[in-house]
């Protein structure tokens, strides 16, 4: 099978009917998943701190350092979030903050090292790019060193958050005190040369052409080639109440469920070295969730117990494991309980 070029994926983004792409993106689908079995993770999204200074104009969850509703959860309050996530079968935390100015890598290694040994039987899939390359930056080492020190504490896995378009156009608009796109993938592939396993996330929405769409498809999957190391692709579209880049531009439209199947479509076709693609109930809703496994979809991520980001942008959709059973049974598929590592632990 050839590999799509970019200029095929944009004319599939632009002028492709949708069922078609559905249809096509299936068929690859079950290429690479023949089962039909449709996975979910049951974890947690606990947010340690929304103290940032990076000031993204597309986030409507930090705060600075000296706001009445800032915080750093203690150690404490940490473990009784991942005690209720325990009770209910999870598996996982994603482990994300704010960027915080002054926190260093002590911080976070007694931090990695006390979940790992309190909680053994839970996987931290934690810490973005722009939180390494800060923790770098503020304990002046290198983001290898944070790395490899945080993995000797217990830490395995990282999220793909922060990529939002690998395009610096893009980023010097939404985010100008965010790292590079080049930096970014320099951390991803930092973590995979030392078998730290990572997520590839996109979020579309704001102020991208569809050729940087294509532009970022193409160097996650470049990097994809070279390391083996992303585990999944996630894609959202912007949630815009309550943030700068909405007052800064208003006409911004919200993306419609079209668009996002129709990029979901074309990312199973062009990211031919990703098995798994996550469905994004979380800012679609679950109905358009399990439409995104008829279009290239083979997991529908989270359960959630906990979500504040997104929910701080206006939008809060729930699915708890009984619903994301039954959404995945109504298409004719098998629903699993999965780990991290998209390990199945139970089929249901």
């Amino acid at each position: 099978m050839s590999r799509m070029t970019n200029q095929e994926a944009l004319e599939l983004i632009q002028n492709a009917p949708l069922h078609e792409l559905g249809k096509r993106a299936l068929e690859r689908k079950r290429e690479l998943h023949p089962e039909k079995i449709t996975t979910f993770v049951v974890d947690r999204n606990i947010n340690y701190t929304n103290i940032c200074w990076v000031d993204c104009k597309f986030c409507a969850f930090y705060r600075h350092v000296k706001e009445e509703d800032a915080y750093i959860l203690s150690f404490d309050e940490i473990g009784e979030k991942i005690e209720e996530l325990l009770e209910i079968g999870g598996t996982q935390i994603l482990f994300q903050g704010g960027v915080h100015p002054k926190l260093k890598i002590e911080w976070y290694e007694d931090l990695v090292e006390w979940i790992s040994k309190t909680y053994p039987q839970i996987t931290i899939h934690g810490f973005s790019a722009i939180e390494i390359d800060y923790i770098a930056k503020v304990s002046k080492i290198s983001c290898e060193e944070v790395l490899r020190r945080l993995k000797a504490k217990g830490l395995f896995s990282i999220p793909g958050a922060g990529a939002e378009i690998l395009n610096d156009r893009v980023r010097d608009i939404i985010a100008p005190k965010k790292l590079s796109a080049k930096d970014w993938i320099a951390i991803h592939r930092a973590a995979h040369k030392i078998d730290i396993k990572s997520t590839a996330t996109m979020m579309f929405g704001t102020v991208e052409t569809d050729e940087e769409i294509i532009e970022h498809w193409e160097m996650i999957r470049n990097l994809q080639d070279e390391t083996g190391g992303f585990r999944a692709y996630i894609m959202w579209s912007f949630q815009s109440d309550h943030t700068q880049l909405k007052l800064e531009i208003p006409d911004l439209k919200k993306q419609s469920s079209n668009r996002y199947l129709r990029l979901l479509a074309v990312s199973r076709l062009y990211l031919d070295n990703f098995k798994n693609i996550q469905s994004s109930w979380v800012t679609q809703g679950s109905y358009i969730g399990q439409l995104a496994l008829q279009f290239g979809a083979n997991d529908l991520g989270s359960t959630m117990m906990e979500e504040n980001v997104v929910a701080a942008a206006g939008t809060a959709n729930k699915m708890n494991t009984e619903q994301m059973i039954a959404l995945i049974r109504d298409i004719d598929e098998y629903p699993a309980k999965r780990d991290t590592a998209y390990n199945i632990l139970q089929r249901f």
